[in-house]
């Protein structure tokens, strides 16, 4: 894993804000978590990732997430990006983790 990248910190965050980042939101994170711990996303891929998540959690960001509506947007930005470079290694495995997860959180 990434130095920067703090687990526990991404776990806390995700799990407090999910309905106030959003499902999306949500979603593309734990899409690029997931890929991330497969054994078979290389090296490069896993630090863009841990790039993208730390920005997430990182509580100083372009746009304050608490901020109504706008304020997870820019987060929405990276980790979009993220998933657009990324796309090849998130595959079925990783969305079906994910939406489990999602389950919990949004029924």
């Amino acid at each position: 894993m990434s130095d920067n990248f703090d687990e526990n910190g991404f776990w806390a965050k995700v799990t407090r804000y999910a309905k106030v980042a959003g499902r999306e939101v949500v979603e593309k994170a734990l899409w690029l978590y997931y890929a991330a711990q497969r054994p078979e996303t290389p090296m490069w891929a896993k630090t863009m990732v841990f790039g993208a998540l730390t920005y997430f959690v990182v509580p100083v960001d372009a746009i304050p997430d608490m901020l109504p509506v706008v304020g997870y947007t820019d987060d929405l930005g990276v980790l979009a990006a993220a998933v657009a470079t990324l796309a090849v290694y998130i595959n079925q495995d990783v969305k079906a983790l994910a939406a489990a997860k999602l389950h919990d959180w949004f029924g």
